[in-house]
């Protein structure tokens, strides 16, 4: 096989990857603090002790969870303009990310809070803090700390996941990577260039996410 990369320049990573390449890691850092936010407060309905809220809480996660993420984008991508009119693939992606990592972040966090023993948050009422103070101020830290390699990583198999929103045309890292390709006519040199920077950034971000863990296990 004669693999040509003479088009490899800096011209060319800023014409087509560097668009492609903020694109994925907005749409990370977005669907990460949206996720984990929506995802804390599922975690805390399914761990209420009241139908009510814990019910629709497990069938939300239940739902996303069983369902792949590709035709998630495209159901909502596809059906969502009917109710709300036309709306673009890139805006359509955050929303459908947030929700869809949400799933995942509510039972990352539900197996925080229940590491952390019940007697914190008796110890909390006990000094006069109500079930919101008590989570808010001595639960939820506990558990975040606790949690967060497992959330870090859940953040790396995301920006990996970024890559489906081709489904919808969005113009991600991959996008990039697949226009350039079709623009000098290397396509097989522009996808390999692709594979390598998605190596790159995730097999870092998961060393350091291991070095954090060691650092975790020491402190407690």
């Amino acid at each position: 096989m004669n693999l040509d990369y003479s088009f490899l320049s800096a011209e060319f990573l800023r014409a087509f990857v560097l668009k492609g390449l903020i694109f994925s890691v907005m749409l990370t850092l977005v669907a990460t603090v949206g996720g984990i936010l929506l995802g804390t407060v599922l975690a805390l309905m399914r761990l209420s002790g009241k139908t009510w809220l814990a019910a629709p809480a497990a069938a939300y996660v239940n739902l996303m969870r069983s369902i792949p993420l590709v035709m998630v984008i495209l159901w909502f991508f596809l059906l969502v303009p009917f109710l709300t009119g036309p709306i673009s693939a890139e805006l359509s992606a955050y929303i459908t990310f947030t929700l869809f990592e949400a799933a995942y972040f509510a039972e990352i966090m539900r197996a925080g809070i229940q590491s952390v023993p019940k007697g914190q948050g008796h110890a909390a009422q006990a000094l006069g803090m109500d079930y919101g103070q008590s989570m808010r101020l001595v639960v939820l830290p506990q558990a975040f700390r606790n949690m967060l390699p497992v959330l870090l990583t859940q953040t790396i198999i995301l920006f990996q996941d970024t890559s489906l929103v081709y489904a919808i045309g969005a113009y991600d890292l991959l996008k990039g990577f697949e226009v350039a390709g079709r623009n000098f006519n290397r396509p097989v040199e522009a996808y390999l260039l692709a594979a390598g920077i998605y190596f790159v950034i995730c097999f870092s971000l998961s060393m350091a996410v291991k070095k954090l863990q060691s650092r975790i296990a020491i402190i407690r």
